[in-house]
């Protein structure tokens, strides 16, 4: 069985989406360019992105399960807590990432949401994902 290669794996999926779209739709100088890629470079806008990734996610997820009836609009308030901080977004928005929409109500149930635990598959099941501890 072939362990599976993350980088690999992430640069076929890359590769699959397409030419990347342009952020201007106009020419940019060479020193506006340069400009961009300190922005963009920087560890700061690759965690303000990540924040905003996980921004979006929680919002899909809360909107799909409202209008898809699974999750009373009321009930939303009761993962205010969670969502003021930016770990506590990250944290919500890959619990939504692993749950289905119709089990949003787990969500909102007193307490803090249980850990998500490294998946043990069976012998013959290769893993869907491996964590990696960074």
């Amino acid at each position: 069985m072939e362990q599976l290669q993350l980088d690999r794996l992430m640069e076929n999926l890359d590769g699959a989406f397409g030419e990347e779209l342009p952020f201007s739709s106009g020419e940019l100088s060479a020193g506006q360019v340069d400009t961009l890629r300190q922005v963009f470079g920087d560890q700061g806008y690759q965690s303000y992105l990540q924040d905003q990734v996980n921004r979006q996610i929680i919002r899909d997820f809360l909107v799909n399960a409202v209008m898809l009836g699974y999750l009373p609009e009321q009930e939303i308030a009761a993962l205010s807590g969670q969502v003021a901080s930016r770990e506590g977004r990250a944290a919500l928005s890959l619990h939504m990432l692993m749950l289905s929409v119709e089990q949003a109500a787990e969500l909102v149930q007193p307490g803090e949401p249980e850990f998500l635990n490294r998946l043990k598959p069976g012998r013959k099941l290769p893993p869907y994902i491996k964590l990696i501890q960074g």
